[in-house]
C-alpha cells in the first residue's frame, strides 16, 4: 500500500481543478451576498413611500439607513470571531435565517421607530452572513484563480442591489413598500435549507480545529474521489489563541489599518450613493422610473467592474490594479457632479463610479481574505467590513445631514472625490508595505495566502 505524506489544505486545493462541488459552493455564496445586495438597494427606493405613509421629512429617514448599516457593523463585529471558532458554515447558515426572519417582521412595524429597531436586527444578520460568505469561498478557490472567482461570487451584491432598485421601483405600486421588506425576508427563508443540506464546512477550518480526519476526509472527496483512507491532512499554520489579537501581531498591524481605511472611504461611497441617488435625483425633478435606471448603472457598473478588476489582480499587482481603480473613480465622480443635466451623461457616469468603487470594493474583500491566516480570517475580513460599515452609516447618515443643509446633488457628489482619493493612497501604501515585508523578511507579501 502506498503511503502519502500529510498535505496541507492550500497546497491540496491548488493541485486540483476547480469542480462542480466548489462551483455549487460559489453559487450558493454568490446568493447570499445577492440577497443582501437586494436588501441594501430595495431600502433606497422604500424611502419615499414610507415617507408618504407616515408623514415625515426627508432628513428623518436618515436614521432608518443608519440602522440597517449599524446592525450590519455590528453583526461582523459579533459573528467574525464566533466564525473563527464555530465554523463558517454554521455561522452562515445562522444568520441567514436571522436576517431572513428580522426583514419578514419588518413589514409588520406600525411606525418608523419600530422600523429602525427591525432595520438594525435585519442588518445584524446580514453583517454576520456576508463576510462568512467572502471566507468559505476564498477557503475553496485555488491559489492562481482566487481573486477572479471570489470577486466573482461577490457580484451578487451588485446584481442582487441592482435587482433590489428595479425589483422595488415596479413592485412598490403593486404591493406597497411592505410588500418588498416581505419579498426581502422570504428569500433568505427559502435559502436557509439549501445551505444546510448542500454547503460544506470550510476544510482548513476542520483541520487547524482538529477536528476527525474522517470528516475532513468525506469532504475532501468531493474535490478528489479518489482520495485514499489513509491519507492526513495538516493545518496550514498553528491556530491563534485569539484570532482578534492575531490582526494587530507584527506585521499584520500596518495592512490591517490600511484595510480598514480603504473599507471605510470606499463604502461611505457606495452607501451614500446606493441610499441617496435615487432622492437627490427626484429632488432636481427626474422622474422615478428614470431615477431608477440611472441608480441601476452604478450597480452594473460594479458587477462588471468587479469581473473585470479580479481577473487584473490575478494577474498584476493587486494592489496597483485596485489603487489606480480608485483614482479613476475620483474623476468619474466629479464628472457625474457636473452631469446632472443630460441623464445620458450622468447613467454613463455612475456607470464608471460603480466599475471603479464597486468593483474595487468587491477586490478588497478578496484582499482582505487573502491576507489573512486560516485562524483569524472570518475575524479579518468581519472586522474590516466592520470597520467599513462605519463608512456606510456615516455615508448614509451624511447624505439626510448634508440635504438638512440645502446642499444639491453636485456638492454632495464632489465631496464624495475625497474618500476615493483616500482609498486610492492607503492601497498604494499597502503595497508598498507588502513588499518591503516580502524582501525584509522573506515572507510572502501581504495579500498572499498563507
Amino acid at each position: 500500500m502506498t503511503t502519502h505524506a500529510p498535505s496541507r489544505i492550500e497546497a491540496f486545493i491548488d493541485a486540483r481543478p476547480f469542480t462542480a462541488f466548489q462551483r455549487t459552493l460559489l453559487i450558493l455564496c454568490f446568493l447570499v451576498v445577492a440577497i443582501d445586495g437586494f436588501d441594501t438597494a430595495a431600502i433606497g427606493f422604500l424611502a419615499p413611500a414610507i415617507r408618504a405613509e407616515w408623514h415625515v421629512a426627508a432628513a428623518a429617514m436618515a436614521p432608518l439607513f443608519g440602522a440597517g448599516l449599524f446592525g450590519l457593523m455590528t453583526g461582523a463585529l459579533v459573528f467574525g470571531p464566533l466564525a473563527d471558532r464555530f465554523g463558517r458554515k454554521t455561522l452562515l447558515v445562522a444568520t441567514t435565517a436571522f436576517f431572513g426572519l428580522a426583514s419578514l417582521a419588518s413589514m409588520l412595524a406600525p411606525d418608523l421607530q419600530a422600523l429602525v429597531v427591525l432595520r438594525f436586527l435585519t442588518g445584524l444578520g446580514l453583517g454576520g452572513a456576508m463576510p462568512n460568505a467572502i471566507t468559505l469561498t476564498s477557503e475553496y478557490c485555488p491559489r492562481q484563480r482566487r481573486s477572479g472567482l471570489v470577486t466573482l461570487m461577490f457580484c451578487g451584491f451588485t446584481i442582487g442591489s441592482a435587482l433590489g432598485g428595479l425589483a422595488s421601483a415596479q413592485l412598490l405600486p403593486v404591493v406597497g413598500w411592505r410588500g418588498v421588506l416581505a419579498l426581502g425576508g422570504i428569500l433568505p427563508l427559502l435559502l436557509v435549507p439549501v445551505l444546510a443540506l448542500r454547503l460544506p464546512e470550510s476544510l482548513r477550518f476542520l483541520v487547524a480545529r482538529q477536528r476527525p480526519q474522517a470528516q475532513v476526509l468525506a469532504i475532501a472527496r468531493r474535490l478528489d474521489p479518489a482520495l485514499p483512507d489513509s491519507h492526513r491532512f495538516v493545518p496550514d499554520a498553528a491556530s491563534a489563541a485569539s484570532p482578534v489579537r492575531e490582526l494587530f501581531r507584527g506585521g499584520m498591524l500596518g495592512g490591517t489599518l490600511l484595510l480598514w481605511a480603504t473599507f471605510f472611504a470606499s463604502l461611505l461611497i457606495v452607501y451614500l450613493v446606493s441610499s441617496w441617488t435615487p432622492t437627490l435625483l427626484a429632488n432636481i425633478g427626474v422622474p422615478l422610473q428614470r431615477a431608477a435606471l440611472v441608480t441601476t448603472m452604478f450597480q452594473v457598473g460594479g458587477t462588471v467592474g468587479a469581473i473585470a478588476l479580479g481577473r487584473l489582480m490575478d494577474r498584476f499587482d493587486p494592489y496597483r490594479v485596485l489603487g489606480l481603480s480608485y483614482l479613476c473613480a475620483a474623476g468619474f465622480i466629479l464628472l457625474c457632479a457636473t452631469s446632472a443635466a443630460s441623464t445620458g451623461m450622468l447613467a454613463a457616469a455612475i456607470f464608471g463610479v460603480g466599475f471603479c468603487v464597486s468593483g474595487s470594493q468587491v477586490g478588497v474583500n478578496a484582499l482582505s481574505a487573502a491576507y489573512y491566516p486560516t485562524s483569524s480570517r472570518a475575524t479579518g475580513v468581519s472586522w474590516s467590513n466592520a470597520v467599513g460599515r462605519c463608512g456606510s452609516v456615516l455615508g448614509s447618515m451624511a447624505g439626510g445631514s448634508m440635504l438638512a443643509m440645502n446642499l444639491g446633488f453636485q456638492a454632495i457628489f464632489s465631496s464624495l472625490a475625497v474618500p476615493a482619493v483616500i482609498a486610492a493612497a492607503a492601497l498604494t501604501l499597502m503595497g508598498v508595505l507588502s513588499r518591503r515585508r516580502a524582501r525584509a523578511g522573506g515572507l510572502a507579501p501581504a495579500g498572499a495566502e498563507r
